[in-house]
């Protein structure tokens, strides 16, 4: 899906620029409202360009379905399945975010682990329109803590929470921060060298390059 725009220029701040639409019952409304008058093929997912799509008419049933603000809207449907999924310890949050909330309070005691789980048990692809929420919402709660904190909780997480920890290590979050803010113990910098090899080798080079030894020699490549 292509950028959608309201005439009164609100915005939902967590809503990305383009989506994708893979639920059939979400393919068949949206064929409906914009009559195209073809059924559904297959199981496989159908990319569509609100914009561009052949005999898509304008219409307030279209508008409501493509509008992020809608209740009864796709993004708003997406927006509540990945809430829906949050854990428990960050449901509250994750809702105040999926209802439009720019910068929530973030909630207290929630161990890393756990956050690291979160944004790991999230697939990447495809990317509907709560992708940019499933990012956003952990990566800020593990934005602050100190690096200490995070390197414990590689020690402590699952393959799911190293799927979640090597993301985080390799994204913009992490590595903007100042060399002594990225020394690693060399458990936690192994555990995550080792699952990125095995499973996300793009980020490998990321994080041989950013993640610093404790106290200051950089990881080289072997």
């Amino acid at each position: 899906m292509g950028a959608f725009s309201r005439a009164d220029g609100a915005r939902h701040p967590h809503h990305p620029r383009t989506y994708e639409i893979s639920d059939p019952e979400e393919i068949r409304a949206y064929r409906a409202v914009v009559r195209l008058g073809h059924e559904l093929a297959g199981p496989d997912p159908v990319f569509c360009s609100c914009g561009d799509d052949t005999g898509a008419h304008p219409s307030p049933e279209r508008d409501r379905l493509l509008d992020p603000l809608s209740p009864e809207g796709i993004p708003a449907r997406h927006r509540a399945r990945w809430v829906a999924a949050a854990p428990a310890a960050v449901r509250e949050y994750a809702g105040a975010l999926a209802a439009g909330a720019e910068n929530p309070d973030l909630p207290r005691g929630v161990p890393p682990a756990l956050v690291f789980g979160w944004l790991g048990a999230v697939r990447e692809e495809p990317r509907d329109a709560a992708w940019l929420l499933a990012e956003r919402g952990p990566s800020r709660l593990l934005a602050g803590l100190p690096t200490e904190e995070l390197a414990w909780a590689v020690r402590e997480t699952d393959r799911a929470g190293l799927e979640g920890a090597v993301r985080f290590f390799a994204s913009e979050e992490f590595t903007t921060r100042h060399p002594k803010r990225r020394r690693v113990p060399d458990t936690a910098r192994d555990r995550l060298l080792r699952h990125a090899r095995g499973h996300r080798p793009a980020d490998l080079p990321v994080l041989e390059r950013r993640l610093l030894r404790t106290p200051d020699d950089r990881i080289r490549r072997s």
